[in-house]
């Protein structure tokens, strides 16, 4: 397994700055957001698209580091919103472009019904009428839309899309992964992302196990039960990550929420389930300075990875 990196959290370094600094920390891969939920500091998606002169200059700037591009990364609501629809389609056109075979991104969540515009996240079996929300989320929604979209993912020469184990998702954890997994086929697996699973009350290496060769990526982002809070409120929380103080869980530096004995367990757990591939930081310690969160995590990470 090798270490590579999200650097949206230091989305306020220009391009190049970003990747002076990703080579003296020794990363020497990116996984780069293209857009919808990430502000996408480091790429310009249209001009990569439709510009030749642009893709090459980007390459160029990573390759003159020795920075590879291993995924892109286009995580937002496709099943809810078209504009998140049209962002998706262009980032695998630029994969297309750049021969980028994974994609990383979530499974988007429909509304609850015909004609609402909002998601539903449906976490419990009542009132009787979540079935039918679920039901019509996954059997007129979901489920057409996604045997669409791997269609075009093939046609773009995309190998594998990872779908990020994250609430408020139709996706949101291996069972779920599987039940589209069985209608639409095994271009999509899971990029489990640890941080997500723990405060749902899962087990992320389990999790791995359940997966198999279903596992297409990780993140490594950790997150903290905070127990004071817990213990009262439960799990559920709507208070944004900036009230971190109030919070029931955080999204933490690697190593601040699980320690390494932990992490180690993870990754031999991945490599006995046969993943060899790319762990990418995504650092979102409120806490912290965020080079100084992304120098925290890239040690304790480094520490648990075993080549």
């Amino acid at each position: 397994m090798k270490l590579s990196y999200i650097p949206d959290s230091l989305g306020y370094m220009p391009f190049e700055t970003m990747l002076d600094t990703v080579k003296e920390l020794g990363i020497h891969a990116l996984e780069i957001q293209t857009g919808n939920w990430s502000k996408a500091p480091h790429l310009n998606l249209d001009e990569l698209v439709s510009s030749n002169i642009a893709r090459d200059k980007y390459m160029e700037a990573l390759k003159k580091r020795d920075i590879e591009l291993i995924a892109l990364n286009c995580s937002g609501n496709p099943l809810a919103y078209q504009k998140d629809m049209e962002v998706t389609r262009k980032t695998f056109q630029l994969a297309n472009l750049l021969g980028i075979k994974k994609i990383v991104m979530m499974s988007g969540l429909p509304a609850g019904c015909k004609g609402d515009k909002t998601p539903v996240w449906v976490t419990t079996s009542w009132p009787p009428e979540t079935q039918e929300v679920l039901r019509y989320q996954w059997e007129e929604v979901a489920i057409p839309v996604w045997h669409q979209l791997v269609k075009e993912a093939k046609n773009c020469g995309i190998e594998k899309i990872a779908l990020e184990n994250h609430g408020y998702q139709l996706v949101y954890n291996p069972e779920t992964l599987f039940q589209l997994r069985k209608e639409v086929g095994n271009m999509i697996g899971m990029n489990m992302d640890p941080g997500h699973l723990f405060w749902m009350g899962g087990d992320p290496i389990e999790a791995v196990r359940e997966l198999g060769d279903a596992l297409y990526h990780i993140h490594g982002k950790d997150s903290r039960l905070e127990r004071r809070r817990i213990g009262s409120n439960g799990v559920l929380d709507t208070k944004t990550i900036d009230l971190y103080r109030l919070r029931s869980w955080n999204y933490v530096a690697v190593g601040c929420g699980h320690d390494l004995q932990w992490w180690k367990e993870f990754f031999s757990v991945c490599r006995m389930e046969g993943y060899n591939d790319y762990v990418s930081l995504e650092m979102e310690d409120m806490t912290m300075d965020p080079l100084e969160g992304v120098k925290v995590s890239v040690e304790a990470l480094k520490q648990s990875i075993s080549k």
